[in-house]
């Protein structure tokens, strides 16, 4: 018997870098269970270099992966999410789009790695950082029982991940029934 496909949508600011570095990783990672997404509330049309660079240094995919908005998944059309997560604080506080099929919801804040001034290598060092952070929260996602959870018993383990090691602040993650996460 196989397990079902999980839809899943990470969200930032600006879709340059920290959810394009979590769309890549639950992408290898995640295998057939999951299809992987990611968008910004603002984006910035193009991705991050060092986010590139240290997705392919260190295997995983770049094809295909773009800055885009995330009203593009809140259109009929769109696939409906199992999860979304958001990976930056400003999207976590931004007004969301209502996503279709009541997606189970966290933030799992990753301090900015495009936002580190200084060298080239201090920069990539932020970029592998997050990256290391954002593999560490997808594992275990990806380790989860989630057929067998129930709604309310996985968003508590899915915030505790938000709350790991690497977490930009403690913010609680969007309850159902509202726009706005905080």
């Amino acid at each position: 018997m196989t397990e079902r496909r999980y839809d899943v949508l990470f969200l930032c600011t600006g879709n340059s870098a920290r959810s394009i570095l979590a769309e890549s990783i639950l992408r290898k990672d995640g295998g057939e269970r999951f299809r992987a997404f990611s968008a910004g509330s603002n984006p910035k049309g193009e991705v991050n270099p060092f986010a590139l660079k240290v997705l392919e240094s260190t295997g995983y995919p770049t094809e295909g992966l773009r800055s885009k908005s995330w009203d593009d998944f809140a259109r009929p059309d769109a696939p409906v999410m199992d999860f979304v997560f958001t990976v930056c604080d400003n999207a976590a506080g931004e007004v969301c789009p209502v996503w279709p099929g009541h997606p189970v919801t966290a933030h799992w804040g990753i301090e900015d790695p495009a936002a580190v001034e200084g060298t080239d290598i201090e920069k990539q060092a932020a970029f592998v950082q997050a990256l290391r952070s954002l593999k560490t929260r997808i594992s275990l996602f990806t380790m989860l029982p989630l057929a067998s959870l129930d709604k309310l018993a996985l968003s508590a383990k899915l915030r505790a991940i938000g709350q790991g090691d690497g977490a930009s602040s403690p913010r609680p993650n969007l309850t159902e029934g509202t726009e706005r996460w905080t």
